[in-house]
């Protein structure tokens, strides 16, 4: 149980790491947040339309629109312009409990990696960095792909080199932690 636990830790504290790095000092995620001069008159447009916080898909129908509705609005706006909006009606940072927050999440993350290292008989140095790696291709394919399959988001490269770093180097250090004697 100390195995594991300390091997989370350490292995937390690596992905919060690359996860600080990749958004910070080298900000591989820059295609996802880009900068517009035009940042104002467009958060004044948005805010003007007084609609609730909330993602948006426009254009969109109401909720319990019928296909044919559905098909006729695909038709008819093919080939224009379409956007997703992510929009809150206020900006509060509280960047020291949004810090906490990521890094249980990837406490907990690191905690079920281990657990399901620790369940395979002797495993070697290579099958558990291929594991954790895996764990990473697993991560990225599951949320930030398949979102961008359905919504273009731009930073694909970004989530895989992000991913692949976090979990590769956990991988590393949990191939040679867990196999300590």
């Amino acid at each position: 149980m100390k195995k594991t636990i300390i091997g989370a830790l350490v292995g937390a504290v690596i992905i919060f790491m690359v996860q600080f790095l990749c958004w910070t000092v080298l900000n591989v995620h820059y295609k996802q947040q880009q900068y517009t001069p035009k940042q104002d008159a467009i958060l004044e447009a948005i805010n003007a339309q007084e609609i609730q916080s909330g993602q948006y898909f426009i254009p969109s129908l109401p909720k319990g629109s019928s296909m044919d509705e559905q098909n006729k609005l695909a038709s008819a706006r093919e080939g224009k312009p379409w956007a997703v909006v992510a929009y809150h009606r206020a900006l509060h940072m509280n960047m020291g409990l949004n810090m906490a927050k990521a890094f249980g999440v990837d406490l907990l993350v690191t905690l079920l990696l281990c657990w399901i290292l620790m369940k395979i008989n002797a495993p070697s140095f290579g099958t558990i960095f291929l594991a954790s790696l895996f764990t990473g291709f697993i991560v990225f394919l599951n949320s930030p792909f398949t979102y961008h399959i359905w919504y273009e988001t731009p930073g694909q490269l970004a989530n895989i080199i992000e991913s692949s770093a976090e979990f590769g180097i956990t991988g590393i250090w949990l191939g040679w932690w867990l196999r300590r004697k």
